[in-house]
């Protein structure tokens, strides 16, 4: 039999019919700071950002007392991260940057609402992942018309274990959220990895052998979108996939890698079928 969130509320004594679910995760988001990142590291942005939303949510969000929040985890979860006491303070008095970008949120346009965390399931946040179901859309949801599915109870908040270097595999929008151990791994490593185009499902071959390795010439793409490619900087911005396809030990030399590297090219025929132009 699973175990349902509404059990959960249950055994607090909270009635679902007085809570809100709501689920954060925001595609308008600046890399490094989604509701996900967010609540993990600047817990008051996190705080202000689910406290402001459109004058059209007002009926929505102010008809229950409570809110259950949960984001968007870049593993693609849905983590529960705090129960909160809700007052509808009425429209913005002063137009407000949002945290997640830094856009300027018209005081017109949206409403404030005071948000208290209710210590009832206060040692659960950041430990229960549930399934939301097919409505990622549906951000918001009643709680007594969807019970939702536990999937995992955890005795502690934890990243996600490192895969491994030739198990990874991102987007390169989701290289500034990874968490730190994976950061420390990545900075750790040289070697030859590859770019796939989402659109063209083209390949780009590159190699990182500077300091700060993989991680820091990933981050140089998702900075300028191109790393310095000829050919990648002529074409539209894409959210490549990347992966690794050789590490390179610690003896090797920059030399070394680059050899690598063109050993790869020349195995996925890069140059002639992809985007690798030297």
């Amino acid at each position: 039999m699973p175990l349902l969130f509404n059990s959960l509320l249950h055994q607090a004594e909270i009635a679902p019919e007085d809570v809100r679910l709501l689920r954060h995760q925001d595609n308008r988001a600046t890399k490094g700071r989604t509701p996900y990142a967010l609540w993990r590291n600047d817990r008051s942005a996190f705080e202000l950002y689910q406290s402001i939303h459109s004058l059209r949510n007002r009926q929505v969000l102010s008809s229950r007392p409570l809110w259950a929040s949960f984001v968007g985890t870049p593993a693609r979860e849905t983590l529960f991260v705090g129960l909160y006491r809700v007052r509808s303070v009425g429209p913005m008095q002063v137009d407000t940057p949002e945290p997640i970008n830094d856009r300027i949120l018209a005081a017109e346009e949206h409403d404030l609402y005071e948000l208290e965390p209710d210590e009832r399931l206060a040692d659960l946040a950041g430990k229960v992942v549930i399934e939301w179901g097919r409505g990622a859309r549906s951000w918001a949801q009643r709680a007594d018309r969807q019970n939702k599915s536990i999937l995992e109870v955890r005795a502690d908040f934890k990243e996600p274990e490192f895969p491994g270097y030739l198990a990874l595999i991102k987007k390169l929008s989701e290289v500034e959220e990874l968490p730190p151990t994976w950061n420390v791994a990545l900075s750790a490593a040289r070697g030859v990895y590859l770019l796939t185009c989402p659109r063209t499902r083209e390949i780009y071959v590159g190699s990182a052998t500077g300091a700060g390795g993989f991680l820091s010439r990933w981050q140089e793409y998702v900075r300028n979108g191109h790393g310095g490619n000829v050919r990648l900087k002529a074409r539209d911005p894409a959210d490549y996939q990347v992966c690794i396809l050789q590490v390179a030990g610690s003896e090797a030399s920059d030399k070394d890698v680059i050899a690598m590297e063109n050993q790869w090219k020349e195995k996925l025929q890069s140059r002639e079928m992809g985007l690798n132009a030297n």
